[in-house]
């Protein structure tokens, strides 16, 4: 049964309340000083008469608040209030872990960037090699642009001595190009969780578009050699390449809720009686 409760006031009467009266006294205050300060690039006389409208409006407001406030007396009606409700109890609210949880509240597992940075780093390859062949005509390239910051006897080559073929060169961007794209793989399986909608569109192409930006502004410093050499419009699409793919390969993975749920004993890997399942209620739940 729906069940009415209502509060009544008492019946209709007059009243009135005691409010501080209205003053327009600051706003002669602003308007004085404003013409003070317009008289310092106008004419002087409007300076004076700015701070004739401030002084006069501080002795209007301060009499109006001094010895004793000023206040008027609003008459008001006072009308009965009926407050119903359909409720047949009072709604309590269950307070779990999941509202004081802190985001993301799952997350992918370190393989899964492992994963995408090991795809994507293979699919911005393509991009980079076509302009190689189309730009340089030589795979080697872009592979010799990248390596050849890691080897120390190369000091300022020639476009020829790039386009060759060198195993050191190659070895150094093989070092350098896995290990970025390890590392960037991890942190976008980190970062894909906190994307709850569209997040390979966020973190395949927002976050490459951000991270090209911030090298193309701080390159001139680090290698202006290199800085000079890079066609940065190549750089953002297999930028972009890696970003997508690394995306794809870790949003398919499947997601692992956080530690965040354990007690802080069980995340240190301390063995808490009461706390853990034993091996017979572990294989009970399986069942």
């Amino acid at each position: 049964m729906t069940q009415l409760k209502t509060h009544e006031t008492g019946p209709a009467h007059e009243e009135s309340i005691h409010l501080p009266s209205g003053t327009a006294w600051p706003l002669i205050l602003a308007f004085g000083a404003t013409l003070g300060f317009a008289g310092l690039v106008t004419n002087m006389f409007v300076t004076l008469f700015g701070a004739a409208l401030v002084l006069m409006a501080c002795i209007g407001w301060f009499r109006q608040v001094l010895p004793h406030e000023h206040h008027v007396h609003i008459p008001v009606t006072v009308q009965p209030v009926e407050i119903t409700s359909t409720r047949t109890g009072v709604a309590r609210i269950e307070v779990t872990d999941e509202h004081r949880a802190h985001l993301p509240v799952e997350t992918y597992p370190i393989t899964s960037g492992i994963k995408g940075g090991i795809a994507g780093g293979i699919a911005m390859i393509l991009p980079a090699i076509l302009y190689g062949l189309l730009a340089q005509h030589s795979i080697w390239y872009p592979i010799n642009l990248l390596g050849g910051a890691g080897v120390a006897h190369w000091r300022n080559p020639s476009t020829a001595e790039i386009a060759a073929f060198h195993w050191q060169g190659l070895v150094v961007a093989t070092v350098i190009h896995g290990l970025t794209c390890i590392l960037v793989g991890l942190l976008y399986g980190a970062m894909l969780p906190m994307f709850p909608r569209r997040p390979v569109l966020l973190g395949g192409v927002l976050a490459p578009v951000m991270w090209t930006g911030l090298l193309h502004s701080t390159m001139g410093i680090i290698n202006p050699a290199l800085d000079e050499r890079i066609a940065w419009g190549w750089f953002v699409v297999s930028q972009i390449a890696f970003g997508v793919v690394a995306g794809l390969v870790v949003a398919r993975d499947n997601r692992v809720r956080t530690g965040q749920w354990l007690p802080f004993v069980l995340r240190m890997g301390i063995e808490a009686p009461g706390l853990m399942h034993s091996e017979d209620e572990n294989e009970e739940e399986k069942r």
